[in-house]
């Protein structure tokens, strides 16, 4: 319903738009087109939000009619073919995106993520990388903790470790780098800071298989007895058909 609102309301804005311009197209001025192609894109995202990506087409498909190279809309239209399993076509339209706007920093991280878990994580590395060098970017953070986790599986735990602890320099709160950052350390034998980074976690994120098995195994590195028993049992009963059980 909400979406549907929307959709009326930027056809009513319009509408307005002709009134009170004196009967006048708002679509005959760049500004007027950039406005409602923006609007567009707006919309097709909340669809996608929504877990609607079939209805977030036809918004993002207006903006394009709109203007052909409207990277915000080719990026959208990624994410949505990505959502759909269609892996081709968002490249596809991350490329295009990326081609009008190459410093669009939102649009590298995006397809980084992309490409990751397409299993390139090269060419991620390459995308992340480059979002990282953006130092105004709001969400900078959760780069390097892309990053950390890109290298981690070209197998340079090191380096990786370097780029988690950055992410969480900048912003403590990112679970799944404070639960890598807790496997690393108990690797490591460490495993005083990997309990530290363990319990972070925890007051974060649910758990699920791989932590609650992480979490056992640190227990019993400490001794832990009761620890130890408490998770096993978790992951027994929510996790009883899965490798880490």
């Amino acid at each position: 319903m909400i979406l549907r609102a929307a959709l009326s309301i930027l056809s009513l804005s319009l509408l307005a738009g002709c009134v009170s311009d004196g009967g006048s197209d708002p679509l005959a001025s760049r500004q007027g087109r950039a406005e409602a192609g923006d609007a567009y894109v707006r919309l097709g995202l909340g669809y996608l939000q929504q877990g609607l990506t079939e209805r977030a087409k036809a918004p993002l498909a207006k903006a394009l009619a709109l203007d052909a190279d409207n990277a915000q809309a080719h990026s959208a239209l990624a994410l949505v073919f990505q959502a759909q399993g269609e892996p081709a076509l968002a490249a596809e339209h991350f490329r295009k995106a990326l081609l009008e706007q190459p410093n669009d920093t939102r649009i590298r991280n995006n397809f980084g993520s992309f490409l990751y878990a397409q299993g390139d994580f090269r060419q991620a590395e390459q995308m992340f990388r480059q979002a990282a060098s953006d130092t105004l970017y709001p969400e900078r953070s959760r780069v390097y903790e892309n990053l950390g986790l890109t290298v981690l599986r070209l197998e340079r735990r090191d380096e990786a470790r370097q780029y988690l602890e950055k992410a969480l320099q900048l912003d403590q709160r990112q679970p799944r780098a404070l639960l890598e950052m807790a496997e690393l350390s108990f690797e490591d034998r460490h495993y005083v800071p990997a309990r530290d980074f363990y319990q972070r976690f925890s007051q974060l994120s649910d758990q699920d298989a791989r932590s609650l098995l992480l979490g056992s195994r640190l227990a019993r590195a400490l001794e832990e007895r009761s620890t130890e028993a408490e998770l096993g049992q978790q992951l027994q009963r929510l996790y009883p058909g899965t490798p880490e059980y």
